[in-house]
């Protein structure tokens, strides 16, 4: 399948191109030429398949033109060495635990898949020389994206993230491991590491030094993935009965906290792919760019704000691109299949500390902002998913402070804490990253 990209002024790529570049030449995000319907028969019987075979199904759907059978196979099954769980919290709300991964958080799906298609690819090829990885963060994805890529031959990863902005659990992540990880401190926000990433795929000098390719959710290996939650949710809510089909789409809204929106763009996909999901909601924090977009139709870019739910600090979402080609730029298209909801910092302590004293269930701040737009939106009759991208002790001192309560520390997040840290200082100046790449 050939990718094309959102500005429409950069010539047509190969999956294998794609995954390399990650950004195309016009500074666009690549988009596959089609979205393959999955035959009626897979939904009739999605209940009965593990989560691991739901997700060759759809992989095969997006990268099986590309992809030899057994290779793609082998890239889901070990990239899903973890499952992905609902959890009842209300009559009519689940959890869609994503944190079972090795960092304990959402990204990790997409980071493991990346690492080992780039390196079928590479291996393919037979091509020599490092490819050079680089992953902006607001918090999860450069753990993720380190830890994906964590001795994988051949690739070096460029984490870089704002000073100050991420939580030490999330930074023990991903500056303690070494090997071919190198964690860059930014002093500045988010957008200013991602902007840093997007110039150095841009300039022409310092591409020629060294090959480069991104692993965030620009990165379609990245996101396209992400697809997987979703059709699993459908499947276990099926196996539970809990659907009620009507003209061929069911009772299930799902809702996706959202940053940079590569998750719920991803699951946008698997709608286009046939799943009958009735609704989706994009929960934002205080970073409400696409929360205002969907009431004014006016997409306005703002400096991100920091907030409790530092994971969704973005005040530019890259993947907002990919939302309006989807819809071929209709804003009615856009607000017909989601919604926004948009909470303060207050909002989300409010919601966590509710949630834990009715239920007992512990959210981490992002999760809260999902599980409160499902409370206020869901319609009588719906069942409402919302996705719980990371584990709460992830955010352990904020999310003790707002539930009163010790939450313990998994063994995985312990083992990270205990680490040196390793960090590169660097401004948000692109002339002093761009010198510090060409001496590597």
């Amino acid at each position: 399948m050939l990718y094309y990209s959102t500005n429409k002024k950069a010539p047509l790529a190969t999956l294998e191109k794609a995954v390399v570049k990650g950004l195309a030449e016009d500074r666009g995000l690549y988009m596959p030429e089609k979205i393959s319907k999955l035959p009626q028969s897979f939904f009739d019987h999605i209940d009965g398949l593990s989560f691991k075979e739901i997700a060759r199904n759809v992989a095969d759907a997006f990268f099986g033109e590309d992809v030899e059978p057994e290779a793609l196979k082998r890239i889901v099954y070990d990239t899903l060495a973890f499952d992905c769980p609902i959890h009842k919290i209300d009559e009519n709300i689940y959890a869609l635990e994503l944190f079972h991964g090795p960092t304990l958080a959402f990204k990790d799906v997409g980071a493991r898949f990346m690492a080992r298609l780039l390196q079928y690819f590479i291996k393919r090829e037979n091509e020599k020389g490092e490819v050079n990885v680089l992953v902006a963060t607001s918090g999860d994805t450069g753990s993720a994206v380190a830890n994906g890529f964590l001795g994988v031959d051949g690739i070096h990863v460029y984490v870089l993230y704002p000073k100050g902005k991420v939580s030490k659990i999330q930074e023990s992540q991903f500056t303690t491991l070494g090997q071919n990880i190198t964690a860059i401190e930014v002093d500045g926000v988010f957008d200013d590491c991602q902007a840093l990433v997007k110039n150095a795929f841009m300039d022409e000098e310092l591409n020629k030094h060294m090959r480069l390719t991104s692993a965030n959710s620009i990165n379609v290996a990245r996101f396209l993935p992400q697809a997987f939650y979703y059709f699993n949710a459908y499947a276990r809510l099926k196996e539970k009965g809990l659907l009620k089909m009507e003209n061929g789409v069911s009772n299930m809204v799902m809702c996706t906290p959202s940053g940079n929106f590569g998750n719920i763009t991803a699951g946008l996909f698997g709608k286009r792919m046939g799943l009958p999901i009735k609704h989706f909601i994009a929960a934002n924090n205080a970073n409400d760019i696409f929360y205002n977009y969907l009431m004014t139709g006016k997409y306005e870019p703002k400096p991100s704000k920091q907030t409790l739910a530092n994971a969704m600090d973005v005040g530019d979402p890259s993947n907002f691109a990919r939302v309006y080609d989807l819809y071929n730029g209709s804003w009615d298209a856009i607000r017909t299949d989601i919604s926004g909801a948009t909470y303060t910092d207050d909002m989300i302590r409010e919601t966590m500390s509710e949630c834990y004293k009715r239920t007992g269930y512990v959210l981490d701040p992002h999760g809260a902002c999902g599980y409160r737009a499902l409370r206020e939106q869901l319609k009588p009759g719906e069942i409402g998913v919302f996705c719980e991208t990371a584990h709460p002790a992830k955010f352990k001192e904020k999310v003790d402070s707002i539930i009163g309560d010790d939450i313990a520390i998994p063994d995985r997040l312990a083992a990270f804490m205990k680490g040196t840290k390793q960090s590169v200082p660097m401004s948000k100046n692109f002339t002093e990253f761009k010198t510090f790449l060409m001496e590597r």
